[in-house]
């Protein structure tokens, strides 16, 4: 084929990106969209979206960025895509789905944690599976569902995450791959097969779960999806992987010395090689899978970019604030910033965490808040650099995401806080290319994605 080109796709919570690349990872100039979203944030602990609202918003990326490229000579041979991790769905018998998908940040199972730890040791299912009891993950949602919604449970026939529901709608199949699996919290990172043990327990039927596909597996359009777009109706999609794996891969970090710390809407530190899971998780981490010879290690946390978005949208911030924090010294507000005010994942997993600002007085101004919270961030992430240092060695960190390409001010604070000068990647869309290049190695036109680092 002449010219083969990659269409690659990021659905994120944020937002949803579209690009082309050649068959060599390299993005095509002026061939990318973005579409922004968000999630809904409820009182009572909810973060979702309308389910058909998140479909159409990726077939609108899909539509722009085919409209964008129509007179782009070459073939779009191959699909590659990531989406965000911990997103649970369902269809009915007739495939109908239910009408929101609940996303990583929905704390509404959380009284389901204390119940699944009192039920088995937290520990071994913990090193199984990769995940701890929390409510980002599929078993307390689902108890929480069961309970909360008996009648539409009972009639589910598919319980999956939002890309294997785009899967199902594009390509006719109920399949996932072992990277979206992993972070359900049901998924076993050492046999690569849904856990037995939880399933049995949640009352959970094999047959409703979404098949495991093979690495190198691909999908075609359905008949009304080719029909749509004529570009895409040969081209092979590849199973769908983790964003944070994704990142990890297009930033260049695919080794046990390498470190992505990435800041966008949330925050996460990882690792990812290619080997198997460390025989102890560290109890504060998480570990998934990359593919069936690779995995990521690391942490997350679930106030990032969104804290500093919230601070400035409430606390009426001037304009210079960035200019005044690089003028002050670090910690001399005085202040502490409990950074929890979008729930607490790693590495304490505390359910009942929230944001808090003490230490506050009549002297005290926004900039001071702001300041304080940047710091208690940069502090959550020396907690999980101090866990993935008890099994592997980090001895570089590239840092990426949009929250910190926009401030040099918290970059340098969470250098000074990790003790360790950050690499910026110059990779504008790593999630993009990293999907691109496990895509292309898994069909042999790389070699390697950790011979084609950059």
């Amino acid at each position: 084929m002449k010219n083969p080109l990659v269409l690659s796709l990021d659905i994120g919570s944020s937002s949803i990106r579209a690009a082309i690349y050649d068959a060599d990872a390299n993005p095509i100039p002026r061939s990318s969209v973005k579409i922004e979203r968000s999630f809904k944030v409820t009182p009572d602990g909810g973060f979702e979206i309308g389910t058909s609202l998140a479909i159409d918003q990726v077939v609108a990326a899909i539509d722009q960025i085919l409209e964008k490229t129509s007179k782009l000579k070459g073939e779009i041979a191959f699909v590659a895509s990531c989406s965000f991790w911990h997103s649970l769905v369902g269809v009915d018998a007739n495939g109908s789905h239910t009408p929101v998908v609940l996303g990583w940040a929905d704390t509404r199972s959380r009284a389901f944690t204390d119940v699944l730890r009192k039920r088995f040791d937290e520990t071994t299912i913990h090193d199984r599976i990769g995940a701890r009891f929390h409510s980002s993950f599929w078993p307390a949602k689902l108890m929480w569902l069961r309970k909360e919604f008996p009648d539409a449970f009972s009639q589910a026939a598919g319980v999956m995450s939002f890309s294997d529901l785009l899967g199902l709608r594009f390509f006719g199949e109920m399949a996932t791959s072992v990277s979206m699996a992993s972070g359900t919290g049901i998924f076993d990172i050492r046999k690569c097969e849904w856990d037995g043990e939880l399933l049995k327990y949640l009352k959970i039927k094999p047959k409703i779960l979404p098949t495991i596909a093979a690495d190198d597996h691909t999908f075609k359009l359905n008949k009304k999806y080719a029909k749509r777009w004529p570009r895409l109706a040969n081209a092979k999609w590849f199973p769908t992987i983790a964003d944070g794996a994704a990142d990890n891969i297009g930033s260049g970090c695919v080794t046990k010395a390498k470190a992505a710390l990435m800041v966008g809407t949330s925050g996460a530190m990882r690792v990812a090689y290619e080997g198997e899971p460390p025989a102890k998780i560290p109890d504060g981490l998480w570990c998934y899978r990359i593919d069936r010879h690779r995995v990521i290690l690391g942490g997350a946390l679930s106030d990032g970019g969104n804290l500093y978005a919230w601070m400035k949208k409430n606390l009426n911030l001037p304009k210079d604030a960035e200019q005044q924090i690089a003028n002050r010294p670090f910690g001399a507000h005085g202040l502490t910033v409990s950074p929890y005010f979008h729930g607490e994942r790693s590495t304490l997993y505390r359910e009942d965490a929230r944001g808090a600002i003490t230490g506050l007085t009549a002297s005290h101004d926004t900039v001071d808040i702001l300041q304080a919270a940047m710091e208690s961030v940069a502090h959550r992430f020396a907690e999980i650099l101090k866990q993935l240092n008890s099994v592997v060695r980090v001895k570089e960190i590239v840092a990426s995401g949009g929250a910190l390409r926009d401030s040099p001010v918290w970059t340098r604070i969470i250098s000074d806080v990790l003790g360790r000068e950050l690499t910026m990647s110059n990779v504008q869309e790593s999630s993009l290319r990293g999907a691109v290049l496990l895509a292309l190695e898994s069909i042999g036109k790389i070699e390697s994605i950790e011979s084609n680092q950059i």
